[in-house]
């Protein structure tokens, strides 16, 4: 059955060129040119059929970043981001907002839908190998089917790298990850991604573990080794 790729991109030029690519290998494009629109279909029930999201940055209604935001708050649906800034510091916000890639203008039609395939073929893999009850420390909850996490029956508000990082230490509890093991399970295709973001995370998902049971440290600190997450 052929996927459906949503393309938010306000240039008529650079939508139909995707268009063409994506239909030519075997998608089903569909084009939307406003963010507002796009968030709409999102939240309806025709987001199941959306199996990845192009989206444009510069959009005329709202910003793209912004976007990705809102959407996050309620769609794990994967997102390439499309810009015409090669900025640093963009291509870092917009994967830490929730993007799975970052393609900067111009490209190539085929090598855009060559990291969709990717990103799809990595989600595929992910969902076939769903995580055995005994694999799971007893203090967190996993439900990978809803991209959501509880700990202590509390379900965590997690950005998608907050959830794709604690995830990673779940489904192997007491295993010692090193800062590029995570890089590399976790922003995979986010080649301009630093060190440092696997820290600022661990920081944040950290203080927000705090909130909900002060005394309890789940996520250890390996001196110049890495993290781990300690069996319940």
């Amino acid at each position: 059955m052929s996927q459906t790729i949503l393309i938010i991109e306000d240039e008529v030029a650079i939508a139909q060129n995707l268009c063409y690519a994506l239909a030519t290998d075997g998608f089903t494009p569909l084009h939307l040119s406003l963010g507002q629109a796009a968030l709409d279909l999102l939240q309806s029930a025709e987001q199941a059929k959306i199996a990845l999201i192009i989206l444009d940055v510069g959009l005329p209604d709202i910003n793209g970043f912004e976007v990705c935001r809102r959407l996050r708050q309620f769609c794990q649906t994967p997102v390439i981001f499309l810009t015409a800034r090669a900025d640093e510091i963009d291509r870092i916000v917009g994967l830490e907002i929730g993007a799975d890639d970052y393609v900067s203008k111009p490209f190539s039609p085929r090598e855009l839908v060559a990291r969709v395939r990717a990103i799809l073929r990595r989600q595929q893999i992910a969902g076939a190998a769903p995580i055995s009850p005994e694999q799971v420390p007893e203090r967190f909850e996993l439900r990978a089917e809803e991209a959501r996490i509880f700990y202590f029956g509390v379900c965590l508000n997690l950005t998608r790298y907050e959830y794709l990082l604690l995830k990673t230490f779940i489904e192997r509890p007491n295993f010692l990850f090193s800062r590029a093991q995570l890089m590399d399970l976790v922003w995979t295709n986010a080649s301009n991604t630093m060190d440092r973001t696997v820290d600022t995370h661990i920081k944040s998902l950290r203080a927000k573990l705090k909130l909900i049971n002060p005394q309890d440290e789940p996520i250890q600190t390996h001196r110049g080794m890495g993290y781990s997450i300690a069996q319940a």
